[in-house]
């Protein structure tokens, strides 16, 4: 329930905000260091050829755990991911949204550059690893910091924006993989180019964060309301400058209370526990079609008898769609339920994914390929949001964290089950095993998940 409040709290000044360029402008900043992650996640789709070309992995594997096979990286990758969403995204609420973005950010750096002068598959795995765990933490922080940030009205749409700027670095890692791969430039093979620029990349953004004020729902639930009220401040008086017109007044939730200490066990209790246990079923099995897809295309293709240069030109053309499905998003994101776009998603990478399968000729993998990409990101830019609504501040990022790190957890063991069927039942049986995943994805969010679009996050957590 809605009331007028005498004394509003900072998330109902927050939510009454409208849809300017200001707002956007601090969604950018945001989805920018995001567009680094995005890179450094999609890479290994594309530079595992690289990998084959140079004897570092191969692309099937002798036994379940081969360290000679890509699925190894693919592994070293999803662990790290597991172990930062999950023992390291409570370090977001306990230090705050800013200061993690820009930590894991500059951890992210430093390892990947590393890991670009390995020469043996167990160094590769172990800093790929170990830069997976600063990606971890970054992903998880991203998802609090925008849903505290951005009005309800506009959560859906920001959410949708901020994933086609993040996805707009998968047409560049794989234009970069198609133009590098192939070649040695100034004595270093292609594939660590590619990474070498990731990097240094994301080291450029370290100096957007001073344009990202720390959230102010965070510090105003930590208790320091006068911080709080004075980015408040300045963001209201920045809109009503660029808009020319006061805001309207804002409404708070009956009982809504800014200052609480969350805990571990309060996800467990009221009506997060039965969030938590769904949210922790979905993420166990949307990876499975999301990264079995991304991760694995290039590879999917040459065990089909295309060549790596071929499969790397496909991919990039593939890959120009990844922005698509977001930057439709921006226009209806918070038209429908958050709930009903994750299920129809998931129905049509299922049944898209088992048509490509199919596909001998180069329109038929493009079309469907293409098709299979916007349905990923539309359901991307879905699930980020949704789960980052069904949480309170005080718990938001901890909660975040623990259930989203089951994906992370899942895909540890996914590679290895798709080179598994790659490598017994060809392409057709892996695109079977992801149809089965995201039929259990339609069930568990469509039947039991929450509505959540055009609320309040605080209405939410009541």
């Amino acid at each position: 329930m809605l009331q007028s409040a005498a004394a509003p709290t900072i998330a109902a000044r927050i939510d009454r905000f409208p849809n300017t360029s200001y707002v956007r402008r601090l969604v950018t900043f945001l989805s920018l260091g995001g567009c680094f992650e995005f890179y450094d996640l999609f890479l290994m789709g594309y530079i595992g050829p690289g990998f084959f070309s140079a004897k570092l992995f191969s692309p099937t594997t002798q036994g379940l755990f081969d360290l000679n096979g890509f699925a190894s990286f693919v592994a070293a990758t999803f662990a790290g991911l597991f172990i930062g969403t999950l023992l390291f995204s409570w370090v977001s609420d306990r230090l705050g949204r800013r200061s993690v973005f820009t930590y894991s950010l500059l951890w992210y750096c430093a390892c990947t550059l590393i890991m670009a002068f390995q020469s043996t598959a167990p160094a590769l795995d172990l800093w790929r690893f170990i830069a997976s765990v600063g990606i971890g933490v970054e992903l998880v922080n991203i998802d609090t910091y925008l849903s505290e940030l951005v009005p309800k009205e506009r959560r859906g749409a920001s959410f949708a924006y901020n994933q086609f700027v993040q996805f707009c670095a998968v047409p560049v890692v794989a234009f970069l993989a198609w133009l590098l791969i192939p070649r040695t430039v100034l004595g270093l093979e292609g594939w660590r180019w590619v990474v070498i620029i990731g990097a240094a990349g994301a080291a450029v953004i370290w100096w957007l964060r001073l344009r990202l004020p720390e959230s102010p729902r965070w510090l105003a639930q930590h208790g320091r309301t006068g911080e709080a009220q004075r980015i408040v401040a300045v963001m209201e008086e920045r809109i009503e400058r660029e808009t020319g017109r006061p805001l309207p007044p804002p409404e708070t939730v009956l009982g809504e209370s800014e200052i609480a200490e969350g805990s571990w066990i309060e996800m467990w209790q009221g009506p997060y526990l039965k969030r938590t246990i769904i949210l922790s079923i979905y993420n166990l099995f949307q990876t499975i079609g999301y990264y079995g897809f991304a991760s694995w295309v290039p590879t999917l293709l040459i065990s089909q008898g295309i060549t790596t240069t071929r499969s790397l030109e496909y991919t990039f053309i593939v890959a120009l769609a990844a922005p698509v499905g977001p930057l439709i998003g921006t226009l209806c994101a918070d038209a429908i339920d958050r709930k009903w776009q994750i299920a129809w998603a998931a129905v049509v990478i299922a049944i898209c994914g088992l048509l490509f399968s199919q596909q001998t000729s180069a329109v038929g993998i493009i079309v469907f390929g293409i098709l299979i990409t916007i349905a990923n990101n539309w359901l991307s830019f879905s699930f980020h949001a949704y789960q980052a609504e069904l949480y309170p501040t005080r718990i938001r990022a901890m909660a975040v964290g623990f259930v989203y790190s089951w994906s992370r957890f899942s895909t540890i063991f996914t590679g290895y089950l798709i080179a598994f069927l790659l490598r017994s039942y060809g392409t057709t049986g892996v695109f079977v095993f992801i149809a089965a995943a995201m039929a259990i994805v339609v069930v568990v969010i469509g039947g039991f998940g929450p509505r959540t679009s055009r609320l309040r996050l605080e209405a939410i957590s009541h």
